[in-house]
């Protein structure tokens, strides 16, 4: 992996946070406020655990790669957060947000991963929980690795085609078991897999390649939104397994750490120093 740290500062056009800790230390909002974000996660740079610092507070250490944390639900507000390796000090923070503003009423996945050149960055990504029709599933599939365009196929034939880094690809599919794995897009030569999902009716399974091909440490991390049936059955969340040893195409469930995460707006995502 590469380990340089990211030295921008970009806008993304919508906003940022990652929280991680008690739910209790945030404040309730009042019942005419907007609904509180649900916000996972992701986890997928090769090697590089990270702690966790909210307004200068180490609130979760040796967030570990590989991992899916929450959802929780995230009041609306504003906070300062850093990643870094750990031990480190907030000053050498390898990804920082600075007072980050936290809407209410979205569905968020963000994604600490490797750029497709190999630097690490972070990329939101905003969750379909749309009603599902009965016995119907939805598949996502983010291509967040250092790797080069790939095709997703399921049962041998493509799902989606020439996806590339910071991208995704979405089908409502019937509800079922599918062996699926990635290949170069346009080719046959196989990256990832082949795995069996199992893809739940009225749920949303998300698919992350994650890693670097030229390290050779594609891997896969997965992530479940359920509750979509279209009658009433529940509020979407999310939802995972556990790792699967050491198959070609381990999936892996959400960690059991009081994590917050949400964005929209970011405002600042800057590199700190080595």
């Amino acid at each position: 992996m590469r380990n340089q740290p990211l030295r921008r500062a970009v806008t993304v056009g919508a906003a940022a946070m990652l929280t991680l800790g008690s739910v209790g230390a945030l404040s309730t909002s009042p019942a005419y406020a907007k609904a509180n974000s649900k916000v996972s996660v992701v986890h997928g740079i090769p090697g590089q655990p990270v702690d966790v610092y909210v307004n200068g507070e180490k609130t979760v250490p040796d967030f570990q790669p590989g991992k899916v944390a929450g959802p929780l639900s995230l009041p609306a507000g504003e906070y300062d957060i850093a990643l870094t390796k750990p031990g480190d000090a907030i000053g050498d923070a390898l990804l920082t947000v600075d007072n980050a503003e936290v809407p209410g009423d979205v569905n968020i996945s963000l994604v600490a991963h490797l750029s497709a050149d190999g630097k690490p960055t972070l990329t939101p990504f905003v969750n379909d929980t749309a009603k599902l029709a009965a016995g119907k599933t939805r598949l996502i599939v983010r291509h967040t690795a250092a790797a080069p365009a790939v095709d997703v196929r399921a049962g041998g034939e493509p799902v989606f085609e020439g996806v590339t880094n910071g991208k995704e690809g979405k089908a409502d599919l019937d509800a079922g078991t599918v062996s699926a794995d990635v290949v170069l897009a346009g080719t046959d030569t196989r990256v990832l897999g082949p795995a069996e999902l199992d893809l739940a009716e009225g749920a949303a399974t998300i698919v992350y390649a994650v890693g670097s091909a030229d390290e050779e440490t594609l891997d896969i991390v997965s992530q479940s939104i359920t509750g979509l049936h279209s009658a009433p059955g529940g509020v979407p969340s999310g939802s995972g397994g556990r790792a699967d040893g050491n198959t070609s195409l381990p999936l892996y469930g959400v960690g059991a750490l009081g994590i917050l995460l949400a964005l929209f707006g970011l405002t600042r995502v800057a590199a700190g120093r080595r």
